[in-house]
């Protein structure tokens, strides 16, 4: 199956889900995470009309980005190295792993007047240790403290669910990451508007949709595996 005709379906699972909870289909974006491909699938991807794509490796996504960076917004999905920031910068319009202070405040320092980067603060909603972020607890805190960091813009949060055989499993961490988010925008800050939620992956997207994702990210069903 190539990658247009996963994307159509995928599609099609969108729009019943977006049916089913009363929610504009474009409100939902897809980020094709593309970290195990080539750069030829990757290329497939965009042809394809989609627009976001998500790597998390710098190394492995470099010549992907020298290739095809300018037909896509790129989004950096993994953990990200405060000494590997630099090698991001100018590329990446999206940054899904904000989770300290030594990164915010590194991010900050590589960009230039007028650059921002749109961050997703991390959230550890289900406590597992292999997981990186915060603890639920610690968003509001932690946000408060990027204020002086110019250059970050905190647009949304994001988290990864456990894997379980039954996505429906999944709904209590979507559900509380929802509520934080909720909550950081009542708060009214400005370098935090916090409208975004980035969550669910190939095999839980349908639960998030419907507890709020605005960002899916989305590998296997839709780029397949290399």
């Amino acid at each position: 199956m190539t990658v247009k005709e996963r994307l159509s379906n995928l599609q099609e699972q969108i729009n019943d889900v977006c049916n089913r909870c009363d929610r504009d289909i474009s409100s939902v974006q897809i980020v094709a995470v593309t970290k195990y491909v080539s750069i030829e699938t990757t290329a497939q991807a965009l042809d394809a009309g989609l627009i976001h794509i998500g790597e998390n490796r710098t190394e492995g996504a470099a010549r992907k980005w020298e290739e095809l960076g300018d037909r896509g917004v790129w989004h950096f999905i993994g953990s990200l190295q405060t000494r590997k920031v630099k090698q991001i910068i100018g590329k990446y319009e999206y940054l899904h792993s904000l989770d300290r202070l030594s990164l915010a405040k590194e991010v900050d320092k590589r960009l230039e007047d007028g650059q921002v980067m749109k961050c997703f603060v991390q959230v550890n909603v289900s406590g597992e240790e292999s997981k990186s972020g915060l603890s639920p607890e610690e968003v509001i805190p932690f946000i408060t403290d990027l204020e002086p960091y110019k250059h970050i813009k905190v647009v949304g949060l994001m988290t990864m669910a456990p894997f379980y055989d039954d996505p429906e499993l999944t709904r209590p961490v979507f559900r509380k990451l929802r509520k934080i988010r909720d909550e950081v925008q009542s708060l009214e800050l400005y370098h935090a508007p916090c409208k975004e939620l980035s969550m669910g992956m190939s095999n839980d997207f349908t639960v998030a949709i419907e507890e709020g994702a605005t960002f899916i990210r989305i590998g296997s069903a839709l780029v397949g595996k290399e």
